[in-house]
């Protein structure tokens, strides 16, 4: 636990905040200045992560989400990135294979990360998926809201996806049989 921490102890409320509706403003904003720095590399670029979800808790952190063809494209776009605000994180890949991690402000008080992900990779379509859900779910997004607050009461600012995997797991699970029986729907039309 860093010394801050255990000389100030940190509560769910001094890291979740209500939704705020210029997060949507805040990652436009952004997204241009992405694609105007590595725009040539980038297949495609999202909102994912609690701020992307319309009245959803969060830290108010903007999680971006970038596909590219190679994940090789990621050494190329670290200066461009650089020169914008953001920090390469190789060792964050550890967390999520197949992921490459960019941060914006220091370690504690980020203001944007971004994950870059392979063009049409599971990866991309379950970040996706989850995000649509919880959109499209107002309970599950509850649910979500609770389990990362008792998680941040237990484990502190820095939450360990093992913390919320399992709820995640689940909620793909139903978002893809709900995404298979749409399509079987419009298969009978």
């Amino acid at each position: 636990m860093p010394l801050s921490e255990s000389l100030n102890p940190v509560t769910p409320s001094d890291i979740v905040v209500s939704y705020e509706p210029e997060w949507q403003e805040m990652y436009l904003e952004e997204k241009r200045r992405i694609l105007e720095a590595i725009g040539n590399k980038v297949d495609a670029i999202e909102h994912i992560g609690s701020t992307s979800v319309p009245g959803m808790k969060s830290k108010p952190i903007i999680d971006i989400l970038i596909a590219v063809q190679d994940l090789d494209l990621v050494t190329s776009c670290i200066e461009p990135l650089r020169t914008i605000g953001y920090e390469y994180r190789p060792l964050n890949k550890g967390t999520i294979p197949d992921t490459e991690y960019f941060r914006k402000g220091s370690s504690g008080a980020n203001t944007h990360h971004i994950r870059m992900v392979k063009t049409g990779s599971s990866l991309w379509s379950e970040y996706i998926l989850f995000r649509d859900y919880l959109r499209n779910h107002p309970e599950a997004r509850r649910e979500y809201e609770q389990l990362k607050e008792a998680a941040y009461e237990k484990h502190g600012r820095y939450l360990p996806l093992d913390a919320k995997r399992s709820f995640i797991e689940s909620i793909l699970a139903k978002a893809d049989s709900e995404q298979q029986a749409h399509q079987t729907r419009e298969k009978r039309s």
